[in-house]
Parts: structure tokens; sequence; C-alpha cells
């Protein structure tokens, strides 16, 4: 990464990061367009990446060769993260958010946005960001888990 450069800043074009992971250009689409990951369409319409987005494709490498999880695997585990918990949704949006009550992905790749979210970049939004990282994912869950227990009643 470029000194004095963001993690975020897309930076490296499709091809240099096939290379870099040892996977084809096609492979990278791929796990685009099944919601793994977004990447930075410049005005050209030329895709980039950021250094933050290189440790995401790294962390879905390994889940899919190490752990022998397959891509949809990922997307149902990705599906199951509250996002409107951690980023703080109306309740009186929940009932018509997809992300809420459906489970065909993970939010970022849901088209149908609720006003709450048609304003945000789901690129920079936290619950994208902050789970770049395979072992953020479990941490927050068991975040999650933890303060959902703190606010229940105990039975």
């Amino acid at each position: 990464m470029i000194q004095g450069q963001s993690s975020d800043t897309p930076i490296y074009p499709i091809g240099a990061v096939a290379r870099l992971l040892g996977v084809s250009v096609h492979t990278l689409r791929m796990y685009e367009r099944e919601g793994l990951i977004l990447a930075h369409h410049a005005e050209s319409g030329r895709r980039l990446y950021s250094q933050r987005d290189v440790e995401r494709l790294e962390c879905i490498r390994t889940t899919i060769n190490v752990e022998k999880i397959s891509i949809q695997g990922i997307k149902r585990v990705l599906t199951m993260i509250p996002c409107w918990a951690i980023i703080g949704c109306p309740k009186s949006e929940l009932e018509v958010c997809p992300a809420y009550t459906g489970h065909s992905g993970p939010c970022w790749s849901i088209r149908e946005k609720v006003p709450f979210c048609q304003s945000r970049s789901c690129r920079e939004c936290h619950v994208y960001t902050d789970l770049s990282e395979c072992s953020k994912i479990k941490e927050k869950m068991k975040s999650l888990l933890k303060t959902r227990q703190q606010h229940e009643p105990n039975a």
C-alpha cells in the first residue's frame, strides 16, 4: 500500500488483485456477482480494489480453500449478520427491510433498500467495512449476542 493512503482507497486494478491472489479475473467478478465483495467502479467502469478489499478477498479464499466452505455457505453466514442491529435501523422499517425479512444474501447485496439505507453507501457502511476480516465476523456476532443477553430478562 502507498504510504499515507487509506486502506479503503481503491487503487488496485482487478488484474493486479487476481495475480496477487492467484485467481482469475472471472473469479473476482463472480465473487462480486455473488455479493461477497463490493468492487469500486471508476467512472470508466473499471473495477478497482482497496487494501481492505484485498484482505476481504483473502478471507474469502481461505474460507473456500482451507475451511472448505462454499460460496453459498459464505453467503449464508453473511446473511445472518444482523445489520439492522449494527447500524441501528428504525423499528418502523424492519418489517419491510429485505435484509431483516429475507435470506437472499448479505445486506450490501440487496438491491431494494429501505429509506434508512438508500442514502448510505454500502462500501462505507460499518456492516461491510468492519467485517472485512474473517475474525471480525465471529467477534461481532459474539458481541451482539452478549449485548442481547444483557438486555433480556433472566429466564
